[in-house]
């Protein structure tokens, strides 16, 4: 009706315009000739006025409808947020009306929150694009709802509010949460206080969080549980630590158990169990008698100034058993323990829980040998041991086991006599000789001397070996220091009494070298026998020297019994031979010389007047002497 109105006031103005045309024509032909005034055809064009020359609006009119009629046409703007109404539904999409020039159509995959839309409902919609490739209104309502999702994200995250998300998947590291329509990321740790490895519990599960990260860039939004779980739990901190005092006995439940302790959860507040504080008496480890989960009765010893860490005691709620000790339990009362500590200096038997003794080293046996704690006592084992020593303000006892039985070195005599042979067990050995055990306390050592009269050795582990029997003979008692003097070699007589002569120096034996150094050579011997050759002493006759595992003749060059020592060599029989050799030489030619000598002698006192023949062979003669006496020298 508006354009027809108008149409017809513009065919009005039309014609009023050309009657004025024609009554100014009809003036100029009446009046002198003015200058010309140029005007356009339609400067002067009212459009208020019809074709009947009548004026339809007024001016005001005219602003008034010429406003409705502009407001009419909606302006809008990519990325606009608007509200629209929905004036359609088909089986695929949703048109929504924004006022624009088009509708819009919506994907209905982005109202699957809203299972009941109908036609008139009124929903918010984000302008994509005005007019894409085919001229469409481009419209998004997922885009909308992250985007005011993303508005409420950040203004939460500013005012700390607690938001309701739903958890929707689960993804690596952690879940995605559906918070407003927008995906958010919630960590594996910030599921909850204690460590969470299954996540797939938490899929499907509406839940209260905290936006506690935003990144503005790229529109993620971090969320977290544990978050408010701890915010609880440090209200419920803050209310017991107002209570706190020591000595006071709370109710804690066991939630990590380690291997210095235990850590109890005291309703919102930490309190650590320490292993010591666990049980009066010694435990290797807190799980011997605390369980996760458990409930106990705990009292307070002590927190810092912070307030920040407790420490607790679960012993402290009963006696000290020194304080409690049986009435029966006295000095030279024999007593049953276990084991709960080995030291170098002995070991410690635990006689009731938190009551201990200590069995030292010298009161595990009447032997005078050194024992090794270690080896004797193991951890766990039960020993019977008679009290030697009490203090209960001390809170102190010693223990002896080798008082259980009579002290066998006040009857050592009747035994074990000097001279007597008996069997022992080796116990020890050490560089300087053998620990021998006759019997449980007694025992003695056999010098590294005393073990063989033939051979020498580096060390006792070369004849014999720990745990081996070895047949022995008592060489002295010394009752006062509980020492036995042992012997091995004395078991049979003193071969080198009888093997000197056949070891005089000079004799010549068949020797192996069983070892050789930078020093000489050891050659074992018949009867067992061992001698040493010098270095000087191995050399061969063609200039090679003797080599170990070498089988060869040796001189005995020295012999001493008491230091049970024989030298040899090899080399001094070969260089004898040469010797010898040249002596017979030396003696064939000084034989000749004097057959010479009397020749001559004989020849001068024959003849009377030497002639000149004889003069030539006397000549002959005596140059064969000085030659002869050259060779001598």
């Amino acid at each position: 009706m508006i354009l027809i109105n108008k149409q017809l006031n513009a065919d009005a103005q039309e014609n009023a315009a050309a009657t004025e045309v024609a009554e100014v024509v009809t003036a100029i032909t009446n009046e002198p000739v003015a200058e010309p005034v140029i005007e356009t055809a339609h400067d002067d064009f009212d459009w208020s006025v019809d074709k009947r020359n009548v004026s339809l609006y007024s001016a005001e009119e005219k602003i008034k409808y010429d406003s409705v009629y502009e407001n009419t046409f909606v302006s809008i703007a990519d990325g606009e947020i608007l509200k629209g109404d929905v004036v359609a539904l088909t089986k695929t999409d949703v048109v929504i009306n924004i006022g624009f020039k088009s509708d819009g159509l919506i994907s209905l995959n982005e109202f699957r929150d809203i299972p009941g839309l109908k036609i008139g409902d009124i929903v918010e919609v984000l302008v994509v694009e005005k007019e894409d490739r085919n001229g469409h209104l481009h419209l998004s309502r997922k885009q909308a709802r992250i985007h005011r999702a993303w508005e409420r994200i950040v203004e939460i995250h500013k005012t700390g509010e607690v938001v309701t998300g739903f958890v929707t998947s689960k993804t690596k590291g952690g879940l995605i949460v559906d918070v407003f329509g927008m995906e958010t990321f919630l960590p594996g740790s910030q599921i909850d206080v204690k460590p969470v490895t299954d996540y797939d519990q938490f899929v499907g599960k509406t839940m209260e969080f905290k936006v506690v990260k935003i990144n503005e860039t790229i529109k993620n939004a971090v969320v977290s549980h544990k978050a408010l779980i701890e915010s609880d739990i440090e209200a419920q901190r803050a209310e017991i630590i107002s209570k706190l005092e020591k000595g006071q006995v709370l109710e804690g439940t066991v939630k990590n158990i380690t291997d210095f302790g235990a850590f109890m959860d005291l309703g919102g507040l930490d309190g650590l169990l320490y292993i010591t504080d666990i049980s009066w008496g010694r435990i290797s480890h807190p799980s011997e008698v605390v369980k996760m989960d458990q409930k106990l009765q705990v009292v307070v010893l002590d927190f810092d100034d912070d307030k920040k860490r407790i420490s607790l005691g679960l012993k402290q709620l009963t006696p000290h058993p020194w304080d409690v000790l049986p009435t029966g339990l006295a000095e030279g009362e024999v007593v049953k323990g276990k084991v709960v500590n080995i030291e170098d200096y002995g070991a410690f038997l635990e006689i009731q829980p938190g009551v201990e003794g200590l069995v030292h080293v010298s009161e595990i046996t009447w032997a005078n040998t050194p024992i090794n704690a270690k080896e004797f006592f193991k951890l766990g084992d039960e020993h019977a041991a008679k009290v030697v020593t009490l203090d209960k303000d001390a809170r102190k006892m010693s223990l002896s086991i080798k008082k259980m039985t009579e002290d066998p070195w006040s009857t050592i005599e009747n035994r074990f006599p000097e001279a007597s042979k008996h069997k022992g067990l080796v116990k020890n050995i050490t560089p300087y000789g053998v620990f021998v055990e006759l019997e449980a306390g007694i025992g003695g050592m056999i010098h590294i001397s005393d073990l063989s009269w033939l051979k020498r050795f580096n060390h006792p582990s070369e004849y014999t070996k720990v745990g081996e029997q070895i047949d022995i003979i008592i060489l002295g008692i010394d009752k006062e220091n509980r020492k036995l003097q042992l012997g091995h070699k004395q078991l049979e007589e003193d071969p080198w009494n009888a093997l000197e002569d056949t070891f005089a120096i000079g004799t010549v034996h068949e020797g192996t070298v069983t070892r050789r150094d930078d020093k000489g050579a050891l050659v074992q011997l018949q009867y067992g026998l061992e001698g040493f050759a010098p270095n000087r002493h191995l050399s061969k006759e063609d200039g090679k020297a003797v080599t170990a595992d070498e089988t060869i003749q040796f001189v005995v060059i020295e012999f001493d019994r008491n230091e049970k020592r024989i030298v040899l060599s090899h080399s001094r029989i070969w260089e004898q031979a040469q010797a010898e050799v040249k002596e017979a030489a030396k003696k064939e030619a000084r034989t000749e010389a004097e057959k010479t000598k009397k020749a001559v002698k004989s020849i001068q006192n024959k003849v009377e007047k030497a002639t000149l023949g004889d003069l030539g062979a006397l000549a002959e003669i005596k140059a064969k002497l000085k030659e002869d006496e050259n060779d001598d020298k």
